[in-house]
């Protein structure tokens, strides 16, 4: 291949207006697969949700239709239809059709929004096969199409239009038809559009779950404003699979309410709101009246708004936002969030640092975060975003105004003299002391762990009985119940990679038990120390001692119950085992027959893990004409067999069976987990009692 030695500026390119956007689209929504398209449908929502929040308008109504299209409706004011002085073009053109056009430039027309860089409509159009926009203003109702960003007339003008329709520009010039009346009073703003499938990957699809969340969210953020999704597609795994279905969000209680829904564990404290004000001087470009900007100081105000609630547990759920715009990788705001946070309470521990028995330890971020429920949004006009999805706040007054407000506001809760803040207080700070200690201990243990040798085995539990080898890749654990278990166990094991730690009993209910109880409790803190990778947010997967953990127990009811117990502890507080597919429930069977053999030959032995498979077995070997004992074993427990018995059915490697424990619905788990074994009773008995009638009297093992 020649190379090209020749470079002047006739091979420079330029690309003009929205040519830029279908060339590189992922500048302006981050990817083409269905995080960029529902990125698109976010910036027309957006637009809608702005002006609610400016105090116009109450109603948002989003449609997915059958055909790929979608349509966003709103009550506000309507985009402008007449004609915009510098371009001579509508108000409607300009916003489709020209990048950095809008009206949240400067702050006349929104006070505070989302949409700052007058790209997000002209963006959705440029990468869309067809857009139909209409804006219901002064009793009427216009209307203009765009093909890929083309201004100009499709010729279906009916009620079933189509992308591929006939498409005719506009050639000298472009007008805002007038397509029919609106109601008297009545100000809006309509946009249907369909996905250009040239930009967008063939997979590329609207998210549902996430569109459902993003309306509850934004409707938790804006109280009293009403969003309605309706779904058409019928799409597999949706809840409109089965036919058109709508859902409507419309809160009053604002992020108090949103706080509340996110936190379903226990609380140690109530929703805490925190809000303040402040104002900072920022240097902007301004557009003059001669057309030119100049730049001037203006005064910002920022609004912060803070809920947050702590709840047992280590697990930390953070939301953060600016003008309603979700900001995922947080930014200036939150770091003067958790900075605050951080500042207040080691204030607050160090005032009661003899009372807490902490000692010359400080607390640090991780230790105020875990548990932490929080939603923080401030509003101000024009923030800095980075780049133009808006995951990145980067006003730098935020900061400091942010930790101002949660500062004075929550250094007065904690020093309330009220009987509840108090006594709230008191168990908050408790639980953070907690868990510094708990983070400690588990760095002390990371850095003094080494795998035990025969001479050192004594710092495990004197319970433990280890396995020999090095391996911790190729090595299990066993938690079996109970001690008659445990001996018939070491006759069955491998001593060489199977290790054993007996449960003596039901082990706490850690769902419901503070840090600090479940560090005290003997066989908690035996079983974490074993495991040896630590707990809660600390927890270090590679410093775990067995690539496997089996949990041992009876087929029975009672077994069934410590199982749980046992997986409660895995889920809340070494969670990552669960993750890496590393923890297992031991499946032993129920029933042990003995198939007599004609002859000499030994008798085959049978088991069977369930009544079905033993009914099933019998009437198969009646059919056969073969013969068994009629003194089938039925096994109460572990201890009842003998080790041969016990090694070849439940902890031989080449005959056994495992279940392996996964969260793959991590959500799902949590709300399950929370109903079973929470301390919220109501729930709970509830579910006993709906789920009453489908079990029956000779299905429960007692």
């Amino acid at each position: 291949m020649a190379r090209q030695t020749e470079y002047n500026a006739r091979h420079l390119s330029v690309l003009e207006g929205l040519e830029a956007v279908r060339k590189r689209p992922g500048m302006y929504i981050g990817s083409t697969d269905s995080r960029g398209l529902m990125h698109c449908l976010w910036e027309i929502i957006d637009n809608s949700v702005d002006e609610a929040l400016a105090g116009y308008g109450q109603s948002i109504s989003i449609t997915l239709y059958a055909d790929g299209s979608v349509e966003v409706e709103d009550n506000g004011r309507g985009i402008p239809v007449d004609i915009e002085p510098r371009t001579g073009l509508s108000g409607v053109e300009v916003v489709f059709t020209k990048l950095h056009a809008g009206g949240k430039f400067g702050g006349g027309s929104y006070a505070a929004s989302g949409g700052l860089h007058g790209v997000g409509a002209s963006v959705v159009n440029a990468l869309s096969s067809r857009l139909d926009v209409q804006v219901f203003r002064g009793g009427k109702t216009y209307q203009m199409s765009f093909r890929r960003g083309e201004p100009g007339r499709f010729a279906d003008t009916g009620s079933n239009p189509k992308p591929n329709a006939t498409f005719s520009p506009f050639e000298d010039s472009s007008s805002l038809d007038v397509v029919g009346k609106a109601k008297r009073g009545y100000t809006g703003t309509r946009v249907r559009y369909w996905a250009d499938e040239q930009i967008f990957t063939p997979d590329a699809k609207f998210n549902y779950q996430e569109l459902e969340n993003r309306a509850r969210q934004t409707a938790y953020l804006v109280p009293g404003l009403r969003i309605a999704i309706r779904d058409e597609r019928r799409v597999p795994g949706t809840p409109g699979e089965h036919g058109p279905v709508e859902e409507v969000f419309h809160y009053d209680g604002g992020i108090s309410e949103f706080v509340d829904h996110l936190a379903n564990l226990n609380p140690v404290t109530d929703i805490w709101r925190l809000q303040g004000s402040d104002t900072f001087t920022e240097r902007v470009p301004v557009l003059g009246e001669n057309g030119h900007t100049e730049m001037k100081d203006l005064e910002r105000v920022c609004e912060v708004d803070v809920a947050l609630r702590w709840d047992v547990g280590y697990d930390t759920t953070m939301r953060s936002f600016v003008n309603i715009i979700a900001t995922p990788k947080g930014g200036t705001h939150q770091s003067g969030f958790e900075q605050a946070l951080l500042k207040v309470f080691r204030k607050a521990v160090d005032s009661n640092a003899r009372k807490l028995k902490v000692g010359n330890d400080k607390i640090d971020k991780d230790d105020v975060m875990a548990g932490l429920t929080a939603v923080l949004t401030v509003r101000l006009s024009e923030p800095q975003f980075e780049g133009q999805t808006k995951e990145v706040l980067g006003t730098p007054a935020a900061k400091q105004i942010v930790n101002k407000v949660v500062s004075d506001e929550l250094g007065k809760l904690l020093n309330s003299s009220k009987r509840q803040d108090k006594q709230q207080t008191t168990q908050l700070l408790e639980k953070i002391v907690a868990e510094m200690k708990s983070r400690i201990s588990a760095r002390t243990h990371k850095e003094n762990q080494r795998r035990k040798n025969a001479l050192e085995t004594s710092t495990m539990p004197a319970k433990l009985a280890d396995c020999r080898t090095n391996d911790a890749q190729n090595s299990e654990l066993f938690i079996v119940e109970g001690d008659s278990a445990l001996g018939t166990a070491k006759l069955a094991r491998s001593s060489d990679f199977q290790a054993l730690l007996p449960i003596r009993g039901k082990i706490l209910n850690v769902q419901k038990a503070s840090v600090g109880d479940m560090l005290n409790n003997a066989e908690c803190a035996a079983l974490i120390q074993v495991v040896g990778g630590g707990a809660g947010r600390s927890f270090d997967l590679d410093a775990t001692r067995y690539g496997k953990v089996i949990l041992m127990t009876d087929a029975d009811v009672d077994g069934a119950h410590i199982r749980t117990l046992l997986l409660t502890l895995f889920f809340r507080y070494m969670r990552p085992m669960v993750e890496a597919g590393r923890v297992y429930a031991a499946v032993p069977p129920l029933h042990r027959i003995e198939v007599m053999t004609p002859g000499s030959g030994e008798n085959e032995i049978i088991y069977t893990y369930t009544e079905a498979e033993l009914t099933a077995v019998l009437q198969k070997l009646d059919a056969e004409g073969r013969k068994y004992k009629d003194d089938i074993q039925r096994y109460k427990g572990l201890g009842e067999m003998d080790a041969d018995q016990l090694s070849e059915t439940t902890m031989d490697p080449r005959y056994r069976t495992l279940r392996r424990v996964n969260i793959a619905e991590a959500d799902q788990a949590e709300q399950i987990f929370e109903l079973l074994m929470g301390s919220d009773v109501a729930p709970r008995k509830q579910f006993i009692i709906s789920g009453a009638e489908e079990l029956g009297r000779e299905q429960i093992d007692a």
